[in-house]
């Protein structure tokens, strides 16, 4: 009986691991420090094609604000995680200090329906494509705001690339909240689970 307990015990560990990866709210960010012309333009083609200066995890929703702050203390303002400094100093640097701005990548898998609306905060620019549809922000300077745009592409699930620029001084602010795709259940973890399971039934069968 003590090891049919065991067998038990592993059978559910495995499960709740399963289970535990069906969803994710984590989205991958990477920021480098620009020129301030380029961060008044917050758009992909800006985007550096090099490693970034820092690198980054951070869950959704995300709220990140604050005003002649520095890079590490705006990444801690939404609880940042796994931050990877690839430039020294970047992390102690501002945001924009008048010749260089930062200009902020976003990506991830999100799913959407045709006709839904995505509200974001920010100041300055951004730019949100999913599945290849710009749904149209203002990617250059801007005051604090709050903007609505409407997702026109067909549902489903969908890479997504966010952009966002802080430039001009003022307050950086960066708030919004993404539908994230559900991770399917590793194959692998639906096999193991099923056949700890099988092994639980067989010693039943067994040992009574």
């Amino acid at each position: 009986m003590k090891k049919l307990g065991i067998f038990v015990l592993a059978a559910i560990m495995v499960m709740g691991l399963a289970l535990s990866a069906q969803a994710t709210n984590v989205i991958t960010g990477n920021l480098w420090h620009v020129p301030e012309a380029t961060s008044q333009n917050a758009i992909p083609a800006n985007v550096p094609g090099t490693t970034a200066d820092v690198a980054f995890d951070v869950n959704s929703p995300f709220n990140f604000s604050g005003t002649s702050v520095t890079v590490g203390t705006w990444l801690a303002s939404s609880g940042a995680f796994n931050i990877v400094e690839n430039t020294a100093g970047t992390l102690a640097s501002l945001m924009d200090n008048g010749s260089q701005g930062t200009l902020v990548q976003f990506k991830g898998l999100v799913t959407v329906t045709t006709g839904q609306t995505f509200t974001v905060t920010h100041d300055d620019g951004l730019t949100l494509i999913i599945g290849g549809v710009d749904l149209g922000f203002n990617p250059g300077p801007t005051s604090p705001t709050t903007t609505t745009e409407t997702y026109t592409g067909p549902s489903g699930n969908f890479p997504f690339e966010l952009v966002y620029g802080e430039c001009c001084g003022g307050p950086a602010v960066l708030q919004v909240d993404l539908p994230f795709t559900n991770v399917p259940v590793p194959p692998s973890a639906i096999l193991m689970g099923s056949g700890l399971l099988g092994l639980v039934a067989f010693r039943r069968r067994i040992f009574g």
